[in-house]
């Protein structure tokens, strides 16, 4: 698991310093696996993957908040994405990941286990289907086809929306999620 780890950063490395723009690699998405769903975020909103860290539980605030963690003497909020979803929760095992996103802020997000990364043309890329009015499906960006799997493809950007999020006045952490 860790050598799979150490390949996708090292992936991810090689991008940040390449200075690929968003134009330039809007279709390589980090794909991981949620509850036995495939889902995948753009790539470029990946900052790093690592496994869990010790994660202190902030009083008052949502389920899906798993807490903060220390990241290299840096204080960031984590989400359970399990959680946020609705998911049933999961013991965490060697596989649990957390994938370190930058949606203006750094975050963590709490997944079973991290795939690859893949590019998905557009024309792989479907709309997300009409499920009725009461669902919301404006976090997702679409459907993504890859060797006959579908990937849900999130805006991870909204799934992390602001009405989510408020400032953190006690701690180095900028951002914490609040109960909706």
């Amino acid at each position: 698991m860790q050598d799979a780890l150490d390949s996708i950063n090292q992936q991810l490395s090689e991008r940040q310093a390449d200075g690929t723009s968003s134009a330039d690699a809007g279709t390589k998405y980090l794909t991981f696996l949620l509850a036995g769903e495939d889902y995948g975020v753009d790539i470029l909103k990946v900052r790093e993957i690592i496994g869990v860290l010790d994660i202190t539980r902030v009083p008052q605030t949502s389920d899906f908040v798993g807490g903060l963690i220390n990241l290299r003497g840096r204080v960031i909020p984590v989400i359970d994405l399990r959680s946020r979803f609705e998911m049933p929760a999961a013991p965490f095992n060697d596989e649990t990941c957390i994938i370190v996103v930058d949606v203006g802020e750094l975050i963590g997000v709490i997944v079973d286990t991290v795939h690859e990364v893949h590019e998905i043309p557009e024309s792989q890329i479907e709309r997300p289907p009409v499920l009725g009015g009461q669902v919301d499906m404006s976090y997702i960006l679409g459907m993504g086809m890859v060797d006959g799997n579908v990937k849900i493809l999130l805006d991870i950007d909204k799934v992390l929306n602001s009405k989510d999020m408020v400032q953190c006045p006690n701690s180095d952490a900028k951002l914490i999620a609040e109960a909706v």
